[in-house]
C-alpha cells in the first residue's frame, strides 16, 4: 500500500468540483499505485527524474514524486494539481532533493529563462553596514555550516534592515527563511539552528545525483522538513487534507512547537508566547497527543471564556475527527469547557458540596442557585468608613479573590493574618477589619439568596476536588494569563500531580481580564519547566512592530512573577505599515470607517475576514449604524462567532483568540482608550494595573490584523506609539 507524503501548498488552488477528483485519485493511489486510469507516468525533460504526473481527469494533473527505494512500499509525495499544460511546466522545474549540509529535504524550483530574480536589498545614500555580517555571519557560516542555498545567503549578508532579511526569507525554502528571520532578530545562531533541529556539525556531503530514495525519505522525516512534508496516516487525513486544504497549522508544525506538543514533562510546564506565536495550536496537538497515546485518558482542555473554548473545540474537531470528546468530567477522551463552566459541572455533581462550601465560606446555606449580583459589593459596604478607593466594587472584589479566597479565610481573625503579597495596597488592622466586615456582610446576603460568584464556585470546587480526588489525568490550559487563584486552585485539584498533570499556555502581555497571578502561591510549581514562542505567524512584521510599541511604558510580568520584554518578538512576514486616520469629528470618523471598509470589500470576496474593532459594545452599534447610513453592511458580533458574508464589528475582548486579514480600530480615543471607568476610582497600584490591562487591550486588537491595520482617532489615545500625552491615573 503505497505511503501519501503531503507537499508544500502551492499558489493557484483548486475549486471545490475539482478538490473531490483529486481526492478521488489520491484514495486510489493509497490503495494501489497500479489502479487502471492513474497514469502515472514521467515527464521528458524533468530536473529531478522521480516527478511524475498522474491523470485527475482529461483536463487536470498531480504533480507527484515517486520514491520506491528497497522496499515494496512506494512513497508518494504530492507536489498539487494543475491544468494539464501548467502541470507538465511545473512538473519539469520541480526537484525533490536533500540538503547536502545538514541532510534536510527541501523542493527547489529550476529557473527558467525570464524568471523574476530576487530583489536585492535597497541601498540608501549614505554607508550601512550588513545587519548579519555585523553579528558575525558570514556567506560562509550560511552557506557552508548552516546550508541555506547561495543566492539567498548572498543577498541575506547584503541586507541592512531585519525588515529586508524577512522579504528575503520569503522567497527562500520554509526551514531557511525562518532562520534568517531568528538572526535578523538577534537569536544567536546556535540557538536558531537548535529551534530547527539542526546539528551542531554539518552533516557529510552527498553527491546529488547519487542521493538514493532511502535518503530522501529520512530526509523527509527531518524535523525542519515537516514543516512542509507530511505523512498522510490513512483515508481520513488524506480526505481532510483535500477538503480543508491541510492548513497549515495543522500539520505544518515548527520543529519546536512539535517539540513542546509531544514531550513528557515531569510535572506542570508553561509555554508563554505573544500573539500569534502558535501557543494555542501546540495545546491543540497535545491534546491530540495525549488522547492518542492512551485513549482512556481523561483530557481537560480549557481556557477564560466560553466563545474561546467553543473555538477550541471547532478547532479540535478539524484537527482530528476522531478523536474521543468526552461529555462531561471524569470522562475518558478530551472534555472542552470554559474553565467557569467547567466548574459549575463538577459542583453540580459534587457529593460533598456542603463540606466544601462550608471549609471555603463557612456556615452557610448550602444553596449555590444563583450568581451574586453585581451590586453586592456596594451593598455590603454601605455605612462603612474607608477611604474611597478602598469602596470600589473592583477593589472590594480583587481583594476578595486574591487574598481572601485563595486563603480559605472564614473569620476576621484568619484575615488579619493573611498574608497580601502584590496587592500593593497596604493595610493597617484597622481598615482590614473593616474590610472583613464588608467581606461578612457580602457572604451573609449571598447566603440568604444561595448565590456565590465566580471566584467563589472555583474555590469550593477545588475543595471539593481536594476531598475526593482528581477528574482528569491532563489539564490544557489556554489563555491562562487571564485566571484567577480560585480558578488555578481548581485546576490544580481537577489533575493529580504527576507527569504530564498541567500544560499552560499563557501570555501577560494579553492579559484583559483580572489581576497578575504567580503560579508558585497555589501549588503549581514551574521551575525550570516553562519555554517561550517569540515568531509571528498571524501578522505583518509591521503590524506586530507597532502592536508591541502599544505596551512600552508598562512593566509585565509572567505567571512566575518573571519580568516580560516583548522585544523578542519578530515576524515572519511584511506588508504595509499600520495608518492612524485622525479626524475632527465622529461624523468624519464614520465617513473615513465607511471608506476603508468599502476599499477592503471591493478587494476581497471573503467580506467576513474584514474586522472592525471597538472598546465597547455601545460603541459597536454606533459604528454599525453609522456605517449602514453610508451604505456600508456590517454584522454586530455579540454571541459566538459569527458565519455572517460581511464585515465583523466587535469589542475588543471579544475579538480576543480571533484573526482577520484587515482590522480597524474604531475611536482609539483619549478617554475611551483606557476607558475611564476602567481606572478612574482605584488605588494606585490598581489603577496601574488597570491601564496595563488597557494597553494589552489595544495589544490584542492590533494583533488580530495578518495584513492591514487601521486606526481611527478623533482625540489619540496617550498608549497611541508616537503620542506624548501623559496616561490619566
Amino acid at each position: 500500500m503505497p505511503q501519501i507524503v503531503w507537499g508544500p501548498p502551492q499558489r493557484g488552488e483548486v475549486d471545490a468540483s475539482v478538490k473531490k477528483l483529486v481526492l478521488t485519485f489520491l484514495e486510489k493511489l493509497n490503495r494501489d499505485d497500479t489502479t487502471p486510469g492513474l497514469h502515472i507516468e514521467p515527464i521528458n525533460g524533468t530536473v529531478d527524474d522521480r516527478i511524475r504526473t498522474g491523470r485527475v481527469n482529461d483536463f487536470w494533473r498531480a504533480v507527484l514524486v515517486k520514491l520506491q527505494g528497497q522496499g515494496e512500499t512506494a512513497h508518494y509525495v504530492y507536489l498539487g494539481t494543475f491544468p494539464h499544460d501548467d502541470a507538465i511546466k511545473f512538473a519539469k522545474r520541480a526537484q525533490l532533493t536533500v540538503n547536502p549540509v545538514n541532510g534536510i529535504a527541501e523542493l527547489i524550483m529550476a529557473t527558467e529563462p525570464g524568471d523574476a530574480a530576487v530583489i536585492a536589498p535597497a541601498r540608501v545614500a549614505e554607508v550601512v553596514k550588513p545587519l548579519l555580517p555585523s553579528r558575525g555571519v558570514t556567506r560562509e557560516v550560511l552557506v557552508d555550516e548552516v546550508g541555506i542555498a547561495p543566492d539567498i545567503a548572498d543577498l541575506a549578508v547584503a541586507a541592512t534592515t531585519e525588515d529586508e532579511i524577512i522579504r528575503i526569507a520569503e522567497s527562500a525554502v520554509e526551514w531557511q527563511g525562518l532562520l534568517l528571520i531568528d538572526l535578523a532578530g538577534g537569536t544567536p545562531l546556535e540557538a536558531a539552528r537548535a529551534s530547527l533541529g539542526l546539528a551542531e556539525s554539518p552533516a557529510e556531503a552527498v553527491d546529488a545525483p547519487a542521493i538514493s530514495d532511502e535518503e530522501v525519505i529520512s530526509a523527509l522525516r527531518h524535523p525542519a522538513a515537516q514543516m512542509q512534508f507530511a505523512f498522510i496516516e490513512d483515508d481520513a487525513e488524506l480526505r481532510r487534507a483535500i477538503e480543508d486544504s491541510f492548513a497549515a497549522w495543522r500539520i505544518f508544525l515548527h520543529p519546536e512547537q512539535r517539540k513542546y506538543a509531544t514531550t513528557r514533562y515531569n510535572g506542570p510546564f508553561r509555554l508563554s508566547g505573544g500573539a500569534g506565536t502558535g501557543k494555542t495550536v501546540v495545546l491543540l496537538h497535545r491534546a491530540r497527543h495525549l488522547a492518542r497515546q492512551n485513549p482512556h485518558a481523561r483530557i481537560l482542555l480549557t481556557t477564560y471564556t466560553r466563545t474561546l473554548a467553543e473555538a477550541l473545540r471547532a478547532d479540535l474537531r478539524r484537527l482530528d475527527p476522531t478523536l474521543k470528546i468526552a461529555a462531561g468530567p471524569g470522562e475518558s477522551g478530551v472534555y472542552i469547557s470554559g474553565v467557569d463552566a467547567a466548574v459549575s459541572s463538577v459542583l453540580k455533581a459534587a457529593k460533598n458540596r456542603a463540606d466544601a462550601i462550608e471549609a471555603v465560606l463557612g456556615a452557610r446555606s448550602p444553596q449555590t442557585s444563583g450568581r451574586t449580583k453585581e451590586s453586592a459589593w456596594s451593598d455590603a459596604a454601605q455605612g462603612v468608613e474607608l477611604p474611597p478607593e478602598l469602596l470600589s466594587r473592583t477593589f472590594l472584589a480583587s481583594e476578595y479573590a486574591m487574598v481572601v479566597l485563595p486563603a480559605r479565610a472564614t473569620s476576621r481573625d484568619e484575615y488579619l493574618t493573611v498574608r497580601r503579597p502584590g496587592r500593593g495596597v497596604s493595610l493597617d488592622r484597622k481598615k482590614r477589619a473593616s474590610v472583613w466586615s464588608i467581606v461578612a456582610s457580602y457572604r451573609a446576603q449571598a447566603s440568604i439568596e444561595g448565590s456565590v460568584d465566580f471566584a467563589e464556585a472555583a474555590s469550593i470546587a477545588a475543595a471539593s476536588l481536594e476531598a475526593t480526588g482528581p477528574l482528569f489525568d491532563h489539564v490544557l490550559v489556554d489563555e491562562g494569563q487571564d485566571l484567577t487563584p480560585s480558578h488555578w486552585q481548581f485546576l490544580r485539584a481537577s489533575a493529580g500531580e504527576g507527569s504530564d498533570d498541567l500544560f499552560i499556555a499563557e501570555d501577560s502581555h494579553q492579559r484583559i481580564y483580572g489581576q497578575r497571578v504567580v503560579l508558585g502561591r497555589y501549588n503549581i510549581k514551574i521551575v525550570g519547566r516553562s519555554q517561550r514562542l517569540t515568531l509571528n505567524y498571524r501578522t505583518t512584521a509591521q503590524n506586530l512592530g507597532y502592536a508591541v510599541a502599544v505596551l512600552e511604558g508598562g512593566e509585565f510580568h509572567d505567571l512566575e512573577d518573571a519580568g516580560e520584554d516583548a522585544r523578542g518578538y519578530r515576524s515572519a512576514r511584511t506588508g504595509p505599515r499600520p495608518r492612524v486616520i485622525h479626524v475632527d469629528s465622529l461624523s468624519e470618523e464614520f465617513d473615513q470607517a465607511a471608506d476603508v471598509v468599502r476599499r477592503w470589500s471591493d478587494e476581497t470576496e471573503a467580506q467576513e475576514t474584514i474586522g472592525l474593532l471597538v472598546r465597547d459594545q455601545q460603541t459597536a452599534r454606533r459604528l454599525s449604524i453609522g456605517l449602514d447610513e453610508r451604505g456600508v453592511p456590517v454584522r454586530i458580533v455579540e454571541g459566538g462567532v459569527s458565519s455572517s458574508a460581511q464585515p465583523l464589528v466587535m469589542t475588543m475582548h471579544r475579538a480576543k483568540g480571533m484573526e482577520f486579514s484587515r482590522v480597524l480600530i474604531f475611536g482609539v480615543d483619549e478617554g475611551s482608550v483606557p476607558a475611564e471607568y476602567a481606572v478612574q476610582g482605584l488605588p494606585d497600584a490598581d489603577c496601574e494595573d488597570a491601564l496595563l490591562r488597557e494597553r494589552s487591550l489595544l495589544y490584542v486588537a492590533a494583533t488580530r490584523a495578518r495584513d492591514e491595520l487601521v486606526l481611527l482617532t478623533r482625540q489619540p489615545s496617550p498608549i497611541l506609539p508616537g503620542i506624548a500625552r501623559k496616561v490619566p491615573t
